[in-house]
């Protein structure tokens, strides 16, 4: 591998791994979310060669990497995590952020995926991919073995269900 691809698959894990540890978290805990991302950056690093495609095309491959490994994962446990794990092993906190604002974030972000973490898988695995990580029905179809139209159905029962389960404003 030459320097420069490998000075690129750095910035690219920089850049992919917090959206993918938040992923990893959803599917299989916080407890086993680092060695699960830890499997799937190590067989992309090793596959590279094989990869053809742009930067939204990596992201897609790593993260059908990783949820390949999470499934084989969950396989060998033979369950699925039941309740929340730790809400500080869920966010990672910016080095430069305002704390307030930080904080009322993190607050935010480790109940949304609390609560994301708490419905059906196959709707978690939408809501995550669609909205967490940003990929299109297309590519987020392609990493779970679906249709597109399968993954929007999934991710709008899942998003109505998390809003039945929202605290209502007085």
């Amino acid at each position: 591998m030459l320097a420069g691809d490998e000075a690129a698959f750095r910035e690219v894990y920089r850049e992919v791994q917090p959206r993918l540890l938040r992923y990893l978290t959803v599917l299989v805990g916080a407890s086993d979310a680092e060695d699960v991302a830890s499997e799937a950056w190590s067989q992309a690093f090793r596959d590279l060669h094989t990869f053809a495609g742009d930067a939204d095309g990596f992201r897609g491959w790593v993260t059908t990497i990783g949820r390949n490994r999470a499934v084989d994962h969950l396989r060998r446990l033979n369950r699925r995590p039941t309740s929340p794990e730790p809400v500080e092993d869920l966010v990672d906190l910016q080095d430069d952020a305002d704390v307030e604002a930080d904080t009322l974030g993190r607050v935010q972000s480790e109940a949304a995926l609390a609560l994301i973490a708490s419905l059906p898988p196959d709707q978690a695995e939408a809501i995550m991919l669609r909205t967490v990580l940003g990929f299109d029905a297309p590519t987020a179809a392609r990493i779970l073995g679906k249709r597109p139209g399968a993954v929007r159905a999934a991710a709008h029962r899942g998003l109505k269900q998390l809003a039945r389960k929202l605290p209502r404003e007085p």
